[in-house]
């Protein structure tokens, strides 16, 4: 399933949405196209359009912070599906770096992803106790990080309007 990256008024990437929610935003003047996809089409009885890569809201849309939300799929998504302590990517689960029994707490900077060996062999410790390395700081990803990188396939146009 290919997305479509959605910008605001000001060219601002906001969102990403099917092909055919953006052909119809278009096709209603809602928005307008700006990158296609060339080597493919949308094809009625009688009409044939343009398959949309990037389009732009015509009305400002006011919207809040957009969060990445806090879910098991996210973060492994984060952290590429592999365990961030030996890299593996069978049966993999969520690790509070500093313990829930020390204090820890369920927040993007304490979790981890680990596969259940080195979540069991690391335990009720923290990773430097336990004789593990943290590759990099745990970190909350923003919106634009998420759907630029995590979103699966992007298309070429998107970049530039993705801060790449």
């Amino acid at each position: 399933m290919q997305h479509v990256l959605v910008l605001n008024q000001n060219y601002q990437a906001i969102t990403l949405c099917s092909p055919e929610r953006a052909l119809v935003l278009v096709i209603l003047s809602k928005a307008e196209m700006v990158a296609e996809v060339p080597e493919r089409k949308f094809r009625s009885v009688r009409k044939e359009f343009s398959f949309p890569a990037i389009i732009r809201l015509r009305n400002f849309v006011h919207l809040p912070y957009k969060k990445v939300s806090l879910t098991r799929q996210n973060l492994f998504k984060r952290d590429g599906h592999a365990c961030v302590y030996c890299g593996t990517q069978d049966n993999l689960t969520m690790d509070h770096v500093i313990p829930r029994a020390q204090g820890g707490r369920t927040l993007w900077s304490n979790l981890v992803t680990a596969c259940l060996k080195c979540n069991l062999q690391k335990g009720n410790m923290r990773p430097v106790e336990a004789g593990f390395e943290l590759p990099y700081k745990p970190y909350r990803p923003n919106f634009l990080m998420f759907v630029s990188r995590f979103s699966g396939e992007m298309h070429e146009s998107w970049k530039p309007f993705l801060l790449m």
